[in-house]
């Protein structure tokens, strides 16, 4: 009791700091910790009652969480998701691509103006780069996200694909290249991003790895074996603080590459878990198998699944699904909420887990040049908050973003709002995170 006792002083003690502060966002009690799990890849419609998803369905029906059924996912792909969540800007990069792993020459995308994208399309509107991505730094301007993308993610049969809801859009705005990351580590509180299937040692210049073997790995004396090989559980295009220079240099040993850590092992998610000796803020992040995203080397259960049948493109409706990939994930989410319900750090203090999609991939149109993109093809994702505090069970159906989220998180940790966090139509969910003690 006594130690339990003390974890919690701890945990309140430094969740405070942050609210000398007067220039941050209100509406959500302090938070000591937030758990954010994210997951892959699949729309509202794709999840919500899909019977291979019942654990994540039985806390929505059984009223343990609250569910916000109008949260829209801001642009595509998956990196590009994973920095507005954790930045509210894309960086000006619209694409998966790698780090240029410790480059000090290169140039910013949001100082040079020009997109980091995954295809020119032939058509770009604008200058484009299709390289490894410079790592961010000062400050610029980020890339517009059309209500439409007609060049950059469009793929398969489709023409057209919605970001948002496929009518509203995010024009570019000036942008400086931090993280909540840096305002925590600011402010004197503490993160890490948890990364399932990280190798032994240090993530710098991991692009990919099975837990063992990465894209750095010689293979000379596993032949015939070669990274092809390699089923790319971790990615670090979903480890989106790897990609900011500060986090690179390692300069600031409170925020660098050593925050970020696997899932097993010592400092890894579950010994933290067991201790309670966790930061404010957890970015878990389960593997490509477990977070519904699919390999096209893995086994059937890790399968691909884009919603594709024998009738076509049935994108948005559980039509075409990989019911193991779909069930691999829901038991992945049961795995971590329950492992975090048993941490001494989740009576501690005021604490929440956030479970979130990055993207409905692909929320595309074969005929659609216009905003007038049908539900089921708007980029509107499952996003689920847990309190240890306050109401549960109500459903919000108040239009959200990814950079909704972001202002959410800095509100209850005392921090200011950060790039399009800022802007005046993004609102704080106070609703489900609970208004009140």
């Amino acid at each position: 009791m006594r130690r339990k006792a003390a974890l919690c002083l701890v945990a309140t003690a430094l969740a405070t700091v942050g609210f000398a502060q007067e220039d941050h966002p209100r509406g959500i009690p302090r938070l000591d910790h937030v758990f954010l799990i994210m997951m892959e890849n699949h729309g509202y419609q794709q999840v919500i009652d899909n019977p291979n998803e019942p654990y994540l369905n039985g806390l929505i029906n059984e009223g343990k969480v609250n569910l916000a059924t109008n949260y829209f996912a801001v642009g595509h792909p998956s990196l590009t998701n994973y920095l507005e969540i954790v930045g509210g800007s894309n960086f000006g990069i619209r694409s998966d691509n790698s780090p240029n792993w410790g480059s000090t020459s290169c140039t910013s995308n949001i100082a040079s103006g020009i997109v980091n994208a995954d295809d020119g399309g032939g058509n770009a509107p604008v200058p484009v780069d299709t390289g490894d991505i410079c790592p961010i730094s000062g400050s610029g301007t980020d890339a517009e996200t059309p209500a439409v993308d007609t060049w950059n993610e469009v793929a398969g049969p489709f023409v057209a694909l919605a970001d948002l809801d496929g009518v509203k859009s995010v024009p570019a705005a000036p942008t400086v290249g931090k993280t909540i990351a840096d305002q925590l580590d600011s402010a004197g509180l503490g993160w890490k991003s948890y990364q399932e299937s990280l190798p032994l040692g240090s993530a710098f210049g991991v692009n990919f790895s099975n837990g063992t073997v990465t894209n750095l790995t010689d293979f000379t004396d596993l032949a015939p074996l070669t990274t092809s090989s390699v089923v790319q559980d971790y990615a670090v295009k979903h480890n989106p603080f790897a990609y900011f220079a500060s986090i690179q240099s390692g300069t600031d040993p409170d925020s660098s590459l050593a925050n970020v850590k696997g899932f097993d092992g010592a400092g890894g998610l579950y010994a933290d878990l067991s201790t309670g000796n966790l930061p404010a803020f957890s970015f878990i992040v389960p593997n490509q198998c477990d977070d519904q995203h699919g390999r096209s080397n893995a086994d059937a259960f890790c399968a691909f699944d884009y919603g594709e049948n024998n009738s076509g493109y049935t994108y948005g409706t559980q039509v075409g699904l990989n019911p193991g990939l779909i069930q691999q994930g829901d038991i992945t989410i049961e795995r971590l909420v329950k492992a975090i319900h048993k941490s001494p750090a989740w009576e501690c203090g005021h604490n929440a887990i956030v479970i979130v999609w990055d993207e409905n991939d692909y929320s595309g149109s074969t005929t659609v040049l216009t905003g007038l993109f049908p539900p089921q093809n708007q980029n509107r994702v499952v996003l689920t908050v847990q309190t240890n505090f306050g109401p549960h069970g109500a459903p919000s159906n108040t239009y959200y973003t990814s950079y909704s989220l972001l202002k959410s998180l800095e509100a209850g940790f005392g921090l200011p709002c950060l790039n399009h966090a800022c802007d005046r139509n993004v609102k704080v969910m106070s609703d489900l995170f609970g208004d009140r003690w």
